[in-house]
């Protein structure tokens, strides 16, 4: 499979196509060999980029770090009160100047606008780390996960279950209508995608054969399906609607009796990171019915999460590869 992602900017999967999608996937999975082997060579020596994040990471910052290391670029980390972004300098003014010094931006923050502009005005490829609309590189991996454990994505049924119009639900639902999925959104009506995104992704659907369903019904949504996905109820930022979310999303929590609905011996549980599945940290420990997964779930034999963590370094270095080179 050829394609040219050369100086090409990742701001949502809208953005790209199923050949450029699968692509991506491929490559990733073909730098996770050559790492494993030893073969691995160094394709962006010389490179420099730009990491600016006003929202704090772990998988993000670290798959970026590790990413261009292995490649042999250099990384700049630009945190929120580092540089003017939007403060003393308009994001324009800093798109500029940071297109002049670096190879690439990689953004991570709030407004899917600040990315947009960034990608506008800086001359350089820019990747979006997340926004509150969208998390691409996230879904890249998700699917490269995917494709390890079944060997296919087109036809695979995937249920997003929990809030279902976050950053990781939209992103999901447009990535599956792109690649052929038969996609599930499993969420309260009050929390269902935006209905402009979800006539969006139908229109993708009709290309590559995927399905689209939006349903409040668990066992509707789950039924027959070879993937459970959630994240945690409350994104950052939102950290007020934590006991409304809890009300809502209660009976959606990923249990080992809605695996069981199911019907499936061998369907695997994602999850993007981070989780609230052992009560261990601050805000589960304030409120303690905000796990959206069960213990049981995370840590066992269905669980592929920390696959999929890994996974952000190998679809995150296939993305630079891709478009430096």
């Amino acid at each position: 499979m050829t394609v040219n992602l050369k100086g090409r900017s990742l701001l949502t999967l809208k953005d790209y196509s199923k050949k450029e999608i699968l692509y991506l996937i491929n490559s990733a999975l073909e730098l996770k060999e050559h790492k494993a082997h030893g073969t691995l060579k160094e394709k962006l020596d010389g490179k420099n980029i730009a990491l600016l994040f006003e929202k704090s990471s772990t998988r993000t910052r670290c798959a970026f770090v590790s990413a261009a290391v292995n490649e042999g670029a250099h990384t700049e980390y630009l945190g929120k009160n580092d540089i003017q972004l939007g403060g003393k300098e308009t994001v324009e003014d800093t798109a500029r100047v940071l297109g002049r010094m670096f190879d690439a931006i990689e953004f991570r923050g709030f407004k899917q606008e600040t990315v947009d502009l960034l990608a506008e005005y800086s001359g350089v490829p820019v990747w979006n780390g997340l926004t509150d609309l969208y998390h691409p590189t996230q879904i890249l991996a998700d699917f490269m996960t995917v494709k390890e454990e079944l060997g296919i994505l087109g036809n695979v049924k995937f249920a997003y279950v929990g809030d279902g119009r976050n950053n990781v639900a939209n992103s999901l639902m447009i990535g599956a209508a792109k690649i052929g999925m038969d996609f599930r959104v499993v969420s309260p009506k009050s929390l269902f995608p935006d209905k402009i995104l979800v006539k969006e992704c139908e229109e993708y659907a009709k290309e590559s054969s995927a399905r689209i369903t939006i349903t409040d019904s668990i066992e509707e949504g789950v039924r027959d399906c070879n993937v459970i996905y959630t994240d945690i109820w409350a994104s950052m930022g939102e950290e007020d609607k934590i006991p409304e979310r809890i009300n809502l999303l209660k009976p959606y929590k990923i249990t080992m009796n809605m695996l069981k609905k199911t019907g499936k011996e061998d369907v695997i549980f994602l999850h993007c990171l981070p989780s609230f599945h052992n009560l261990k940290t601050g805000i589960a420990q304030k409120y303690p019915d905000i796990c959206e997964v069960e213990d049981e779930v995370f840590e066992g034999k269905f669980s592929r999460v920390f696959d999929q963590a890994e996974n952000r370094l190998w679809t995150i270095e296939a993305l630079m590869v891709a478009t430096l080179t």
